[in-house]
């Protein structure tokens, strides 16, 4: 404790070694204390479950310019490749509709760059400015890493087959050009 009376110090978090992931973990044979359920469980009877969650209206909703916003879709991509590697219920579904509106938002941007260009008259002096759409492009990406990471994080901890393939994350200049080909 300070003079102050305040409590500073102690470990600072992020700090340590790095968690291993479950896959290697349980390679290693270190998952002590991890529940990792056998491969030959017997299938439940006469359960029915739905493949994705049902869709808020906001991710759908028509756009202003009459454009359809992507953002269903890239929920689905998302949910459906959680779902694939069993980490469906460990990811909250605010996170997974936060970044397909993230994405959606910055193919928005990007075709918005591509009609209007990188340049903008200034609303007072006339003068050559730089786009805002590049900015909000810049932003809206730095916001779809950040979600991703997590999203990818908990997958990363908690999936105990390999995780690799492609990802929704490794498809978005793919979707985009998708959304282009869309109008």
């Amino acid at each position: 404790m300070a003079k102050d009376g305040t409590n500073r110090g102690g470990p600072r978090p992020g700090t340590g070694p790095k968690r291993k992931p479950l896959v290697d973990k349980i390679q290693d044979g270190t998952a002590k204390g991890t529940l990792v359920m056998p491969d030959d469980l017997p299938e439940p009877a006469d359960i029915q479950g739905e493949d994705v969650p049902p869709v808020r209206d906001y991710l759908k909703a028509k756009q202003k310019n009459g454009s359809d916003l992507c953002a269903e879709e890239i929920f689905r991509e998302t949910w459906l490749w959680l779902k694939a590697r069993g980490c469906e219920m460990l990811v909250n579904n605010q996170l997974i509709e936060q970044y397909a509106m993230s994405v959606a938002r910055w193919i928005q941007c990007e075709e918005a760059i591509s009609e209007f260009g990188y340049l903008a008259k200034h609303p007072t002096t006339g003068n050559a400015i730089a786009s805002p759409y590049v900015s909000m492009s810049r932003d809206y990406k730095k916001q779809v890493n950040a979600d991703w990471f997590q999203i990818y994080q908990i997958v990363r901890e908690n999936c105990s087959v390999e995780y690799d393939g492609a990802s929704p994350q490794d498809d978005l200049m793919e979707r985009l050009l998708r959304a282009r080909n869309r109008k």
